[in-house]
């Protein structure tokens, strides 16, 4: 059986990942040129999502094996906090946190949903992938100024980015365990991520209501 691993994984699809975590929107941010419209849409769709991303960090939870706990767990509860912290976002910029998700918002949880009977080793691939986006998109268009230069320490920070660091441990792990067609699987995932994340900025870019 052929390995897998998250690194062949970013390589075999750089132009993928790339259109993932580098996009106008969050140039833009860097730039401090960003439309208010546009990063309240993400910030919004963004609470949606991570509302998703929780259930889906449960669900992977109850499929890992107990050495993979701690990490799992520890990050559990930082979505717990970051749920409270979009909650503050949002209050400061009198935004209402009750709006329907967008298209690209219902298919990104959709997708993470429709993960919750796939094998482990899928899943922690997904995982791993969507943290990823979010540490190397903020982290390639850091610093930011005021007010972006929180979001983007949130995300792009030296801790955040050791968590993602053994979330890849953990996929390669269970990725090595696996047949190849299951290997397929987390190829699929991993690209569908990708193409979810392009996606999302653009949406957030159009600063559709």
């Amino acid at each position: 059986m052929s390995s897998l691993t998250c690194q062949q994984l970013l390589q075999q699809h750089d132009e993928a990942w790339q259109a993932a975590t580098v996009h106008p929107f969050l140039v833009q941010c860097q730039h401090g040129t960003i439309q208010a419209n546009q990063f309240n849409t993400w910030l919004v769709q963004d609470f949606l999502f991570v509302n998703e991303f929780t259930r889906m960090a449960a669900r992977l939870l109850a499929s890992a094996p107990y050495a993979h706990f701690d990490t799992l767990l520890n990050g559990l509860a930082a979505l717990q906090a970051e749920l409270t912290w979009f909650e503050a976002k949002a209050a400061e910029r009198s935004l209402t946190l009750q709006a329907p998700p967008q298209a690209t918002c219902l298919e990104y949880c959709q997708l993470m949903a429709s993960l919750a009977d796939a094998p482990y080793a899928v899943q922690a691939t997904a995982f791993w992938a969507i943290e990823l986006a979010y540490n190397q998109g903020w982290q390639r268009h850091s610093p930011m100024p005021e007010p972006y230069a929180e979001f983007a320490d949130r995300w792009g920070n030296p801790g955040f980015t050791e968590y993602v660091k053994l979330l890849e441990q953990q996929a390669d792990v269970a990725l090595a365990e696996v047949a190849p067609e299951i290997q397929q699987q987390a190829i699929a995932v991993f690209l569908q991520v990708a193409q979810l994340e392009q996606a999302f900025w653009q949406m957030a870019f159009t600063g559709s209501p």
